[in-house]
């Protein structure tokens, strides 16, 4: 049985207050790309549901850029490596990697031949390099600066020209190749942003956080004037981005505005009004062939409307940080998948568009451990906040009054039919009834990890750090110890009821699934080993003869209950990240979830 990548609902881009992003955009015009932890993802520019993650970085990545050619790209991180790598296969072979400095590296560029690269950060003895992308031979020297340079890019256009900024509040202008310094520019009284050359190479413009954007002359680096007047923005600039044909640009700003400049007249055409929020800062943007985009600072990735400039014509949500569990249900006949992210975030994703939106209102604020869909049609997921929540998936919006504390923080949540859901909290158990709480259990004797109700509605199996499951009867609204203990192989992870109630599925730290027949008075039916790490999630399908399980090992394994050597194995599911989370959509397709971000469809062919 084999298997094959079907979606990939990638992440949104890694957000830090005060700090520039950096949208790459593809000279094809069909893609463009960005960075979150040790990802670069790359999307289309037409419809972002189209998806692909490079994941060879071993540390967090801070910028991607195509080549001019579009055949390769350009990836800087944290630790001052930069990789290069093919665009055109899906396997992204690594071209190059260099080192050219020790440190984050902040911007990169290319010259239009695609030959040299220049890339700057935060080196420990220079901020910047310039060189030969096949040799890495240097071809000048970035000099000029006192303190870390935050931005670079090249004339595109011969003679070669390249220009820095920093955080000295200057920018450097080099002439080359070699590139050779000529001379400093403190034109701006704070933190210089970005730079950017026209693409026909006769300006240049930079940006900073005094708001001002100051356009120099491409050949001689010669100042010409300033963009908007006195100030461009009431807030810091983080980026601009030219027009195609050079005639206008478009700056964003942390005031929660983008705006669009006409050179030649030197006035804002359009402002657009992102909204009010602190997370409405605009950190980012990208103007590629009619597509005008913007960054804020939730990860928002907004498509901006000229006609409408209060309105986006479309905005690309999903999870900027590590996802911690998923669910899937059915609703109005389509499949929906739910994702909660280590934020509090929860979002919806429709499983066949990747249209996905947040819930309307006040939700969780801190990290959403386990979610499960009730047979109200109730979204019930708990988190670090010491709370459990119900959300009605049909309104898609938060209930303030759909909310149930906890005296101590939850780990896990189960549900059942009758409106019943099982907490599992530090060292208690609380059974839920109709969004109340009707019984809880103290001094357990034991450190819950995990629990599952049974579909029926009868009993609840709990699992401890102690590597013993005790099962509970539910009798009314009261839970009572029935005394019957089985044995998994080590400390429980992660447990499930088949959908039908007919086995209970264990998953431990020792890298071992245990099933239990419940009928057989829960007799081991099969062990299942196979996973090189501890197993951390595990779910059923649809028609209870596979389940699938996800470990520490990256690996998603799916299993057949009545033969456990028949298996599938998915390696590297999710590279560098361990699968946090995994639901069944259909007896042939598998969800995972990881804390990349980004939620994966498999299916399994057989």
């Amino acid at each position: 049985m084999a298997y094959e990548l079907k979606h990939v609902f990638a992440s949104l881009p890694q957000m830090e207050r005060g700090v520039a992003k950096i949208i790459g955009g593809d000279p094809k015009g069909n893609n463009f790309l960005y960075t979150n932890g040790k990802s670069v993802i790359i999307r289309n520019i037409d419809n972002p549901a189209i998806a692909d993650i490079y994941t060879e970085h071993p540390h967090q990545v801070i910028v991607a850029k195509y080549s001019p050619s579009g055949f390769y790209i350009a990836s800087g991180d944290v630790s001052g490596k930069i990789r290069i790598w093919d665009t055109t296969q899906k396997e992204h072979l690594l071209k190059y990697e260099y080192q050219p400095f020790g440190g984050k590296i902040k911007d990169i560029a290319w010259t239009e031949d695609s030959k040299r690269i220049a890339v700057v950060g935060e080196g420990r003895e220079k901020f910047g390099a310039v060189f030969l992308w096949d040799t890495g031979s240097s071809v000048g020297e970035i000099v000029g600066h006192s303190k870390i340079i935050n931005t670079v890019d090249i004339k595109q256009t011969r003679p070669y020209r390249l220009a820095t900024g920093g955080d000295d509040s200057c920018c450097a202008y080099f002439e080359g190749p070699p590139f050779k310094f000529k001379f400093t520019m403190s034109d701006h009284s704070r933190f210089v942003n970005c730079v950017r050359f026209s693409p026909d190479g006769n300006r240049f413009v930079s940006a900073g956080a005094d708001g001002v954007i100051i356009i120099y002359d491409g050949k001689t680096g010669e100042k010409i004037g300033t963009v908007g007047g006195e100030k461009a923005h009431e807030g810091g600039i983080y980026a601009v981005s030219w027009s195609p044909d050079s005639s206008q640009l478009i700056s964003a700003s942390g005031d929660k505005t983008v705006k669009l400049w006409d050179v030649g007249s030197n006035t804002a055409v359009t402002t657009f009004n992102m909204g009010a929020d602190v997370m409405d800062q605009q950190l980012g943007c990208l103007w590629q062939k009619d597509h005008l985009l913007s960054i804020s600072l939730s990860g928002y990735i907004n498509y901006l409307d000229k006609n409408n400039p209060d309105r986006p014509l479309r905005t690309v949500k999903g999870h900027s940080k590590s996802i911690q569990s998923l669910t899937v249900h059915k609703s109005e006949g389509r499949n929906y998948i739910y994702s909660g992210s280590h934020d509090g975030h929860i979002n919806y994703w429709d499983a066949e568009t990747g249209e996905n939106d947040d819930f309307l209102g006040k939700g969780h604020t801190n990290s959403v451990a386990k979610m499960a869909v009730n047979d109200s049609n109730q979204l019930v997921t708990c988190s670090m906040d010491d709370t459990v929540r119900y959300i009605d998936v049909t309104k898609k919006e938060y209930s303030a009054s759909d909310l149930v504390k906890m005296d101590v923080q939850p780990k896990c949540v189960s549900v059942s039919s009758g409106g019943l859901a099982l907490a599992v909290c530090i060292d208690q158990l609380v059974l839920m009834k109709d969004k109340r709480k009707v019984f809880t259990l103290d001094n357990l004797g034991y450190e819950p990890e995990a629990g599952a109700l049974h579909p029926g509605g009868g009993t609840a199996a709990v699992g401890g750090a102690d590597g013993k499951i005790r099962l509970y009867s539910i009798q009314g609204s009261t839970l009572k110890d029935d005394g019957k203990i089985l044995e998994a192989k080590g400390p429980v992870t992660d447990m499930a009821y088949s959908n039908d109630g007919a086995f209970l599925a264990v998953s431990d730290e020792k890298k071992v699934i245990t099933v239990f027949t419940v009928a057989d008075d829960y007799a081991v039916k099969n062990d299942f080993y196979g996973h090189h790490a501890k197993v951390v999630c595990l779910a059923w399908s649809p028609d209870n003869e596979r389940f699938a399980s996800g470990g520490m090992d990256m690996m998603v394994y799916v299993w057949t209950v009545n033969d456990a050597d028949k298996r599938v194995k998915i390696p590297d599911s999710h590279r560098l990240h361990h699968v946090s989370g995994i639901a069944w959509l259909d007896e042939h397709t598998i969800v995972t979830t990881s804390h990349d971000a980004s939620v994966k469809q498999w299916t399994l062919k057989n």
